[in-house]
């Protein structure tokens, strides 16, 4: 688009960031914390916290279709209900329409969209697990893509940072490939899966060990936000959390940058180019098209952060262009918008429990099990059939319909009937690491125009041979340890869902950090090589996907880049 059609802000800003969910919300808080005059634009709706979540208190029974999705919904949202579960009456909302946000496939990818203010802060599953430098040095000693220009220990005291603002519950196990955090008290084990911990200590000696996954709630005490309290064990999560007990940018990051007096919010914001100056070697600004007035506007700053998510950042820098980057703004090494990597799952193994039926749980614990990958850490854990490994996620339960009901008054044997728990089950799905690779990648189809008249996106990705090697260990060792710790009618499982990138929603990698200009986007501070007061902190700067779940390190190095930019800032070196 020509710079004729748009007219230019004559608002003054330092630093402009390009989203507002996990990463977005943590650059604007960090950024207007040291003082820079901050305008943070998201393409999407406002929603304010508590005010914005409408079905947060509604029960089972005040859906007209008890949540499940009508035929409209499945119709405007099919990709989105892939997933099986996003597009739930109750959280719909939250997701994109696939008609009005199209995108292109030439393999399956399920892309998982949230365009409002917070983004997918709200919806997100919470888990957060740092890096260890077996991830850091893995691609290095294996010779596999390029080589992470930082090691845990330049991120370690950003994700202490991190951890002690959003709040993070867990147990420390001192383990190398699961570094110990800053955590509040643990959510509890029930019975059952007290009984796996226990068995798995007793079955194996290959550093197998469960514990209670380590998630973004708020278990004690309060922190930084909108009133900010402890879980209430609802379990409504992605409806959003009128309690902040969870981290969110809404309840958070968010207000802390507001309170500062230097951010400015703009909401149906559709940033798509990022503006670079030959002379100076900058970037001067972002274009903007209002989604709902389609009226276009360059805004300007000395610093920009791009915070959209992994696709739409590296989309808005392949849109880009210049006489400089005629293939996208800090593509001098052809690998932007390539080597998309998500985490490979719906594989692993389910069972029944018996002599627990004297035993129920209380609440709905926001949170699962957790064991730490086992695989390929030396000695007796490794395997020749594939690299890099995988961890489980899971738990026990009991089945019952009790919560479906809106009023029991029908008589005393269907009451009885209707609250007597069910039998007890468990589960382990596997999380497995993707290798990057060049050939899987996400490009523009400039034939294939939005609404807003932008490109859309096309996928080619898919796992590879090492991942679907790895799937038959995820698969064979949860059937393993169920049977081992004497549970009934284990079944084993390897979903076809699970071999489509994307349904991990871990997507991540396109815009990768390294040492070498030539074969990486950005440098160890998230800025872009060639274009230095330009950072990306989505996962598009993911060097390797490691095995666990990825936002926690987002954060870390969001914080850890929107301090060096305004140090930067500082000595006007922007």
């Amino acid at each position: 688009m020509s710079n004729i059609n748009f007219k230019v802000s004559e608002e003054e800003f330092d630093a402009i960031v390009v989203g507002t969910g996990i990463s977005g919300g943590w650059a604007a808080k960090e950024l207007c914390e040291n003082g820079l005059k901050t305008l943070v634009l998201e393409r999407g709706r406002m929603v304010k916290h508590i005010e914005d979540y409408p079905t947060a208190n509604m029960d089972p029974w005040d859906f007209p279709n008890g949540e499940e999705p009508t035929r409209e919904t499945k119709e405007r949202m099919y990709k989105q209900h892939r997933t099986g579960y996003v597009t739930r009456e109750s959280r719909k909302h939250f997701f994109v329409d696939d008609i009005k946000h199209p995108y292109n496939e030439v393999r399956r990818f399920d892309w998982i969209r949230g365009y409002h203010v917070g983004g997918r802060s709200l919806m997100w599953g919470r888990q957060s697990y740092r890096l260890s430098d077996i991830d850091f040095e893995a691609n290095k000693k294996e010779g596999i893509a390029v080589d992470w220009p930082v090691r845990y220990k330049d991120i370690e005291p950003w994700y202490d940072k991190v951890e002690e603002f959003i709040g993070v519950s867990g147990e420390n196990l001192g383990l190398k490939q699961l570094p110990d955090q800053k955590l509040l008290k643990p959510m509890n084990l029930n019975c059952v899966e007290e009984h796996l911990k226990g068995k798995i200590a007793e079955n194996f000696d290959d550093g197998r060990v469960l514990t209670i996954g380590r998630t973004a709630h708020i278990t004690e005490g309060s922190k930084p936000g909108l009133g900010r309290s402890t879980c209430q064990y609802r379990n409504r999560c992605m409806r959003g959390c009128p309690f902040g007990a969870y981290f969110s940018s809404n309840s958070s990051t968010l207000p802390t940058a507001e309170a500062t007096g230097n951010m400015t919010l703009r909401p149906n914001s559709i940033v798509h180019e990022v503006i670079y100056d030959d002379i100076t070697k900058k970037a001067t600004g972002v274009k903007v098209i209002d989604a709902e007035t389609k009226e276009t506007t360059i805004y300007k700053a000395k610093v920009i952060f791009l915070c959209a998510s992994t696709v739409a950042s590296a989309a808005i820098l392949l849109q880009s262009k210049s006489e400089r980057f005629p293939n996208g703004l800090g593509n001098d090494s052809g690998e932007l918008g390539h080597n998309i990597m998500d985490h490979h799952f719906k594989v692993g193994a389910s069972g029944k429990a018996d002599g627990f039926e004297d035993n129920y749980t209380k609440g709905r614990r926001a949170n699962g099990i957790y064991i730490p990958r086992f695989r390929n850490l030396g000695g007796k854990t490794d395997v020749k059939d594939f690299k890099r490994g995988y961890g489980y996620q899971g738990g026990a339960s009991r089945s019952s319909i009790s919560e479906l009901v809106a009023e029991l008054k029908y008589g005393p044997e269907l009451k009885e009937a209707i609250l007597k728990p069910g039998e007890w089950n468990v589960g382990l799905s596997a999380f497995g690491e993707t290798l990057p690779d060049h050939s899987n990648r996400m490009y523009l189809d400039y034939e294939k125009l939005d609404e807003w008249g932008l490109p859309t996106v096309t996928f080619d990705a898919d796992f590879g041979e090492n991942e679907l090697a790895m799937r038959k260990d995820m698969k064979e060792q949860a059937v393993k340890i169920l049977e081992e710790a004497g549970f009934k009618d284990v079944q084993g499982y390897d979903s076809i869902e699970g071999r489509a990138m994307g349904l991990g929603i871990h997507e991540m990698g396109t815009a990768r950090m390294g040492r070498d200009p030539k074969t990486s986007v950005l440098n160890k501070y998230n800025q872009i090589h060639a274009c230095t007061n330009v950072y990306v902190t989505d996962g598009s700067f993911m060097t390797s996907a490691a095995c666990h779940n990825p936002s926690l390190g987002y954060m870390a190095f969001t914080a850890r880049a929107a301090n060096h930019a305004a140090e930067e800032f500082k000595k006007n070196n922007a």
